[in-house]
């Protein structure tokens, strides 16, 4: 499998993906081994991360910059973070019914969010994808947000650039959309500026740049610009292109790019045991024996929360 992936056959890939996704404990030690053995070839991507609000034709988007950047002779993959997911179990196929295109090109890779498990396991099956895919030789990873909520920080958290992608009306963006999101992007994107809207992009774009100018950027060293785009017409997708050259340029030169990928393997760490812990904690024996228990004494009154949570953890041990 290892030869095959990085050769880049992207059948295998997809096997690969599937392994690392699996909750079963010999498939996971079979994960593991191979993701070892592969990532010394890995981290020399340039990873984006896209989100945006409802509405903003993120799909239409990704497909068209997708195809500009795999004719260029890019290879691309896209990989979602979907943490709503661990509740609704996910769609296995919407990511592909929605990029046909982008599907088809012999340089793309398109991988559905993973369908159920926790917020950190969705988070850690993302980063471990994305470790595939640069083995394989995919030199841009698009990791696009699927859910709501928290799937734009565990994306900040993922990539290199953040993408912000809204429509026109900035005053009503904000509105469904929490100031922190803005703080994480790297770029706004205005899209759908064509025809008659096109004017009122521009007028968005000049309002985001205001709000912005008054936001503390996400990247050290880097200004955080909006700019106006239509994927539906192709406008403004080169710009946008080089712009993310420029930054990866730019934060290369001044190394915050290199320290933001060591941050983020610590971060990745201490996630995962966190996650570890909390994934032993459930499954020990006495816990689950005790726990049914002691929250009926909570929610009777009989106990305070705090004296059932001392109480469960003088009972575990952690070996």
């Amino acid at each position: 499998m290892k030869q095959a992936i990085l050769a880049g056959d992207r059948k295998v890939l997809a096997q690969a993906v599937t392994l690392v996704e699996s909750q079963a404990a010999d498939k996971q030690k079979q994960a593991q081994q191979l993701l070892q053995e592969l990532l010394p070839f890995t981290g020399n991507s340039i990873r984006i991360g896209i989100t945006g609000v409802p509405g903003a034709g993120k799909s239409t988007f990704i497909e068209a910059l997708g195809l500009k950047l795999c004719e260029k002779g890019h290879r691309l993959a896209v990989l979602a973070v979907d943490p709503s997911s661990s509740v609704s179990g996910g769609s296995i196929l919407g990511d592909k019914t929605r990029m046909e295109e982008l599907s088809k090109h012999p340089n793309a890779f398109i991988r559905p969010s993973p369908s159920g498990g926790t917020l950190g396991g969705v988070h850690r099956k993302t980063r471990e994808s994305i470790i595939l895919c640069e083995a394989a030789g995919f030199d841009i990873i698009f990791v696009e947000t699927v859910g709501v909520g928290q799937s734009e920080v565990i994306v900040r958290e993922l990539v290199d650039f953040f993408l912000l992608l809204v429509i026109t009306g900035a005053g009503d963006d904000l509105q469904g959309m929490k100031k922190g999101i803005i703080e994480l992007a790297d770029a706004i994107a205005v899209n759908k500026a064509d025809g008659e809207n096109e004017r009122k992009a521009e007028l968005t774009k000049k309002e985001y740049n205001q709000i912005l100018a008054m936001v503390q950027p996400a990247t050290q060293g880097w200004k955080t610009r909006a700019y106006t785009c239509s994927a539906l017409y192709l406008k403004g997708l080169e710009e946008l292109w080089e712009v993310i050259q420029s930054f990866v340029q730019t934060t290369k030169v001044s190394r915050v790019f290199f320290e933001r990928r060591k941050l983020q393997s610590k971060q990745w760490l201490l996630q995962s045991i966190r996650d570890e812990l909390e994934a032993r904690f459930y499954t020990n024996h006495e816990i689950r024996q005790l726990l049914q228990e002691y929250m009926k004494q909570v929610v009777e009154g009989k106990v305070t929360v705090t004296q059932a949570v001392e109480a469960l953890f003088s009972i575990y041990e952690v070996k």
